[in-house]
């Protein structure tokens, strides 16, 4: 049987942007992945930046966060920029900003659509879109004493 798209199911959902938020506490894989839950969807992506050990050959200890006040604006902007592209049925983003150690989750996005092809195209488009738009900054602190600042745009 050849796939229609005129089951509603097989369509973006009505009010698809379930999460968005810019935290100082400990993320939650659960609360992201409870937000994207829908019935029509057939696949969700979900992905998850932490921080990582190293960072251009220098070893990492520590890093912190920081963000604009029109952050979560301009991630309401880009969500819905991916909803209008993708059959988004639910989408969900949260950022870590403060101090975090290595390990510790920094962002996580997820993305339902009726098709796992779909989901993992919007999911890419949405952290990646995040990454080089959103006014988030990452101050990194090295082992040998050094510390650099990385703008996301």
């Amino acid at each position: 049987m050849a796939p229609t798209h005129d089951h509603p199911g097989e369509q973006a959902a009505q009010d698809p942007v379930k999460l968005l938020a810019i935290r100082e506490t400990a993320l939650s894989l659960d609360e992201v992945f409870r937000a994207v839950g829908d019935e029509a969807a057939g696949g969700t992506a979900l992905f998850v930046g932490t921080v990582r050990n190293h960072d251009g050959g220098a070893d990492v200890d520590e890093l912190g966060y920081s963000c604009h006040p029109s952050a979560e604006a301009e991630m309401r902007r880009i969500a819905e920029k991916v909803v209008a592209e993708y059959p988004v049925r639910a989408l969900a983003a949260v950022h870590r900003v403060g101090d975090l150690k290595v390990g510790d989750l920094a962002v996580v996005v997820a993305v339902s659509c009726p098709h796992r092809g779909e989901a993992f195209e919007a999911c890419r488009k949405l952290i990646d879109d995040l990454k080089h738009e959103v006014p988030i900054w990452k101050h990194q602190k090295f082992s040998d004493g050094t510390e650099e600042w990385v703008g996301a745009c």
